[in-house]
């Protein structure tokens, strides 16, 4: 299997410390700029925005660019979740023996089952039962730095 797409580091999720942000409640152009309002509708966790089970989430951050072509870059941080039930076309974290990588799930209707980078550089990877293969869990958001 291809190094690209292999995670570089994998964390535990710690929900101990709460740490709430201001929340504007206007939203941000992307267009032609808007007024300024100056609001703060509340505060937000994103512990709470971001993570559904606790107990079975983590983070791992990403290297290579086999999945570039849906926002997941080298460096991004993913947050991953194993108790939410994976299927065709989700992205997720899987091992293949000793490598951990992250690729959409493509499940055909003869039962195939590929592993598909976002990249055209990168050829699909056909799992087979002779493969010791394990999905880890379903990629829920990808946070990264633009800039």
């Amino acid at each position: 299997m291809r190094k690209s797409g292999q995670t570089l580091k994998i964390y535990r999720v710690s929900q101990l410390r709460q740490i709430a942000r201001p929340l504007v409640s206007s939203r941000v152009s992307a267009g032609s700029p808007s007024p300024a309002e100056d609001y703060i509708e509340g505060r937000m966790d994103l512990n709470r925005e971001l993570i559904r089970n606790p107990l079975s989430t983590f983070y791992v951050r990403v290297t290579g660019d086999s999945m570039i072509n849906v926002g997941i870059y080298p460096n991004c941080l993913l947050v991953v979740d194993r108790a939410v039930e994976t299927q065709d076309g989700n992205i997720i974290i899987a091992r293949i023996s000793d490598e951990v990588c992250v690729k959409r799930l493509s499940i055909c209707d003869n039962g195939k089952v590929w592993l598909i980078s976002e990249n055209e550089n990168y050829a699909p990877i056909e799992i087979t039962e002779k493969m010791d293969f394990e999905v880890w869990g379903k990629v829920l958001y990808s946070i990264h730095q633009p800039f």
